[in-house]
Order: structure tokens, then C-alpha cells, then sequence
């Protein structure tokens, strides 16, 4: 398996197939003037703070959620155009909440993968690294004693 970053979402209108490549992370980052870890982490916040009855950060912002939405669509393979008018039709003023967690969930795919997406081991490794001691496998020097000098 590939490690893509993509993830398949019942969202709005349908299901549809989201995706954050380098391109549109890049853009991301320069629309929101925020990299993608920040992104990530404020809209974890805000739905933290959600879920407690409290205020969201006071810097996060609206497009944290549209932009990550818009250009998860873009590349999970939507022409711009559409995905666009879905973003103005679904995440708008009084729908930022509930997609909050669609575009937590996409910023995440994107920097973490998911499980599935875990590279295989190639055949054979696990064997050979499990008939390995600790010290073999820990790439550290041995210590050894040194040489007593003969009397």
C-alpha cells in the first residue's frame, strides 16, 4: 500500500474522497497564513473546547475549516469549481462547528496517515529482528573488559 494521505468521508451532500498532497498543503499554509500542524492542532482545540462548553481559541480561523475542506476536495480529485460551490453551500456562517471535525479529520489523514497506510515490512524482516538479542539489535558499541596485563 501507498501511504497517500487519503481518506473517504460521508460529508454534506455525499461521499467523497478527500487527499492533502505537498501542493495543497502549500497552498494551505499560505491562504491561512498557518502551517499544517497549527492548523491541526487548533481545530483539535476548538473541538475540545467544543465539546466543554468553552470558547476556541481566539486565533483560529474560518478558513482552517473551509480551506481544508476545499482542498481536501481538490485533491481527493474535484475540479476546483465544484468543490468551491460544496464549501459555500455546506461550511458557511452557522455550519463551522459541524465541520470542524471533517477538517480535523482531514489535516490529520494528510501530516499522520492512518493505519492502513503503514508501509509493509518486506518479507522476512520480522524474522531475522526477532531472532536478534537486544544488543544486537541496538546498534550500540559492546563493552568490554579490558585486557588484564600479564604478570
Amino acid at each position: 500500500m501507498s501511504r497517500g494521505g487519503r481518506v473517504t468521508l460521508d460529508w454534506a451532500d455525499g461521499t467523497y474522497p478527500f487527499a492533502l498532497g505537498i501542493g495543497q498543503l502549500e497552498e494551505l499554509q499560505e491562504k491561512c497564513d498557518a502551517g499544517p500542524w497549527y492548523i491541526q492542532w487548533a481545530l483539535q482545540s476548538a473541538m475540545l473546547a467544543s465539546g466543554m462548553g468553552s470558547q476556541p481559541p481566539k486565533d483560529i480561523s474560518p478558513a482552517y475549516v473551509s480551506e481544508v475542506i476545499r482542498l481536501g476536495l481538490i485533491g481527493g480529485g474535484m475540479d476546483a469549481i465544484p468543490a468551491l460551490k460544496k464549501v459555500r453551500a455546506y461550511v458557511g456562517p452557522g455550519q463551522l462547528a459541524e465541520n470542524l471535525p471533517f477538517a480535523f479529520s482531514i489535516i490529520s489523514v494528510a501530516i499522520q496517515g492512518v493505519p492502513e497506510d503503514e508501509p509493509e515490512k518486506p518479507e522476512g524482516e520480522s524474522e531475522m529482528s526477532a531472532n536478534r538479542s537486544p544488543e544486537e539489535s541496538s546498534g550500540s558499541r559492546k563493552y568490554t573488559e579490558p585486557a588484564q596485563p600479564s604478570a
